[in-house]
């Protein structure tokens, strides 16, 4: 299941957010860049997913190992890892100032979500993101957005933590590792269990998530893939 997250998501819990049929699927282009295959060694399952993108469309596809068929162009394949919380992690919910759900209706709130993204890069995240699961975000006394994390896919009995970030300027008074305790408990509270991803080369996250008493899965592939002939570009 974790292998594939991305079709256990989107065939499990995420099949109300699921666009396509057969052997591929993948999230609305405004809520999530991932595509699941039922194999993604099977280049079937690619010619499903040939079906589901646009002329000037990209997808990301992960699993342990991908190898992408003739007939797609790569636009970026960046080595990744999962880890995974299977016992409470240290700490459990945490105080921290000016913390509250961030509203996926909210157009403030999705705003000021993008904006902080945009500043600190953690990753894929886009209007609609936060409609998969709970965001919760810290505040400065005047009110801004300085960090933040939530959910994202959801395999049976799993749920991806996701989008953690904090502004530059508010680093270093815990904020990330805060927010990623609380939103673990949330999860476990409803009897789930949280898992998230990385880039492997971000040794700091990795130590952070490790230190907080995630263990290292898996190493993964996120492979970024259009259509030949696409204008597709990396923003």
């Amino acid at each position: 299941m974790l292998d594939n997250v991305a079709w256990s998501s989107l065939t499990g819990p995420h099949a109300d957010r699921a666009v396509g049929a057969g052997s591929a699927r993948r999230y609305a282009a405004d809520v999530a860049p991932f595509a699941g295959l039922a194999d993604p060694g099977d280049p079937a399952c690619w010619a499903d997913l040939r079906d589901l993108l646009g002329p000037d469309d990209a997808v990301v596809v992960t699993a342990p190992r991908v190898t992408v068929p003739a007939g797609w162009r790569l636009v970026e394949s960046v080595p990744g890892v999962q880890l995974v919380a299977e016992r409470p992690l240290a700490g459990g919910r945490r105080a921290l100032p000016g913390l509250r759900r961030l509203d996926a209706d909210d157009p403030a709130d999705v705003a000021a979500m993008l904006d902080l993204v945009r500043r600190t890069r953690p990753g894929p995240f886009f209007p609609r993101t936060a409609t998969l699961g709970t965001y919760l975000g810290v505040h400065s006394p005047d009110g801004e957005l300085v960090a933040m994390a939530g959910e994202r896919m959801h395999p049976a009995g799993w749920t991806e933590i996701s989008a953690v970030c904090t502004d530059p300027a508010w680093q270093g008074h815990g904020y990330a590792a805060g927010l990623v305790a609380v939103v673990a408990a949330g999860i476990t509270e409803r009897g789930e269990l949280p898992l998230l991803h990385t880039v492997a080369a971000n040794a700091r996250a990795v130590g952070l998530y490790e230190h907080l008493g995630f263990t290292l899965r898996t190493t993964v592939d996120f492979v970024l893939v259009t259509q030949p002939g696409s204008s597709f570009t990396l923003p």
